[in-house]
């Protein structure tokens, strides 16, 4: 079969054979990109911002696409699940995404195909990747005072994940743990809001807390210039970054923290026990699962001074298990776990960000592109997260955010340039409707004819 757009594909249906082909015209099959487009402007035009920051590779006036355009084609595209640049070649005429973008669907031209997409993400150094990340935690803080009160206290859940390289990319090496070779970002989230606060990459050699600190500190310091030293901030984390720098610094600064810690044989003998006391508790139910929590002080070689550990011995049918954790709360040990063990809502926000925003196709060669491509990302989360936040607002389901986009999203449409407006035509059938109703009567600013 070649390439032809137009190039007929019949298929013996009943009643009627059908024949198909790629020759519908002004149709898009993401009718709702309108409301990216809105979310993008209604937390204060977010792809401008990063776009503010790309240094200018083109020179003369024969530039087609300004830099804001770029960016905000490039960051719709990943939203609506088109995360290659390839994509580019044919997206450039959809029209639905060149009227969001700023172009006319039928008079202007096409918007920008895969070289000059690539020659974007290119364009980037490390200092210009600092101003992105510096323009996404101002977004947060914004948004998270948005009601005009600053919050009491903050929670920041680090975590870092693994994308694995699939090329030559710059920092892709092979890591022990995740048994292939990687990218290692850094990810922080507001464990209390799910909102993401940051995502650094790093290469994929390096430990878990690799720069965990530096980004601490940043992140301390803007929050407290723009909130006072009195909100209260917390940091938990699991053993990746049990770090004897990272509780001075908590200390120091009065900054709350409860990290998973490695097991070891002196944890061992202080959980044996409580370990015992489950073993025999559960055979007493009969081989029941049985889960026991306790605390105690403890000093590792390399600390300045003990600290309190909680830790959990458990019986399961496949045998026993041990958990530990290091903390400066004083809540009592099984009340504390529980709320350590909730940070796995971040693990559930990571999946939204890799699955759903495809954030481990990190496929330039150069690691900053790979960094920038990383931020483009991270943009294309927060418009799809502010969508669901505002369903979820008006008593909707929270949805997973590729669940969203096959709901809101994708759905097919006939855009038409009218001579005062652009009428888009969406499916009839298509189930997202009540989305898009239950949407449009939150807003105010929406014209109901």
């Amino acid at each position: 079969m070649g390439d032809c757009a137009t190039q007929k594909m019949r298929f013996e249906t009943t009643p009627l054979a059908l024949e198909a082909a790629f020759d519908g015209g002004k149709l898009t099959s993401d009718g709702g990109l309108i409301w990216l487009a809105k979310a993008d402007e209604e937390l204060g035009n977010l792809c401008e911002k990063i776009a503010s920051h790309v240094p200018e590779w083109r020179k003369g006036p024969s530039i087609r696409h300004s830099l804001v355009r770029l960016v905000r084609q490039r960051v719709l595209q990943i939203a609506c699940g088109y995360e290659d640049q390839n994509d580019s070649d044919t997206l450039r005429r959809d029209p639905l995404l060149k009227l969001v973008c700023g172009s006319l669907p039928e008079t202007d031209g096409d918007l920008a195909s895969q070289p000059t997409i690539s020659r974007l993400e290119n364009a980037p150094d490390a200092r210009a990747c600092l101003r992105m990340a510096e323009a996404l935690s101002e977004l947060y803080l914004r948004e998270r005072s948005k009601d005009g009160a600053p919050p009491e206290r903050i929670l920041l859940d680090f975590d870092a994940t693994d994308d694995p390289a699939h090329g030559d990319q710059e920092g892709a090496y092979y890591h022990g743990y995740y048994e292939e070779h990687i990218l290692h970002p850094l990810l922080v989230f507001d464990g209390d809001t799910g909102q993401l606060i940051t995502a650094v990459l790093r290469a994929g050699n390096t430990h878990a807390s690799r720069g965990a600190l530096a980004v601490l500190r940043r992140i301390v310091r803007r929050l407290r210039e723009a909130w006072g030293e009195e909100v209260q901030i917390e940091i938990r984390a699991d053993a990746g970054f049990a770090v004897p720098e990272i509780y001075d610094y908590c200390e120091k600064e009065g900054i709350g923290y409860t990290i998973g810690l490695i097991s070891n044989p002196r944890l061992e003998e202080i959980a044996q026990d409580l370990l015992e006391q489950a073993k025999r508790e559960s055979e007493e139910r009969e081989g029941e699962k049985v889960r026991l929590v306790s605390g105690g002080s403890y000093r590792a070689l390399s600390w300045e001074h003990a600290r309190r550990v909680i830790y959990k011995a458990e019986v399961l049918e496949k045998g026993t298990n041990t958990r530990f954790v290091v903390t400066s709360r004083s809540d009592e040990p099984e009340e504390l776990y529980d709320w350590y063990i909730r940070r796995g809502e971040a693990e559930g926000w990571i999946k939204d960000f890799k699955r759903a925003l495809k954030a481990d196709r990190l496929s330039c060669h150069r690691f900053w592109a790979n960094q920038f491509r990383l931020i483009l990302h991270a943009a294309a989360y927060w418009l799809m997260d502010a969508l669901r936040r505002k369903l979820v607002e008006v008593g909707v389901r929270r949805m997973q955010l590729d669940t969203l986009r096959l709901s809101l999203i994708k759905i097919g449409g006939r855009v038409r340039q009218l001579l005062t407006k652009v009428r888009l035509h969406l499916a009839s059938g298509h189930p997202g409707q009540r989305l898009w109703h239950v949407l449009s009567s939150a807003d105010p600013e929406l014209a109901h004819e």
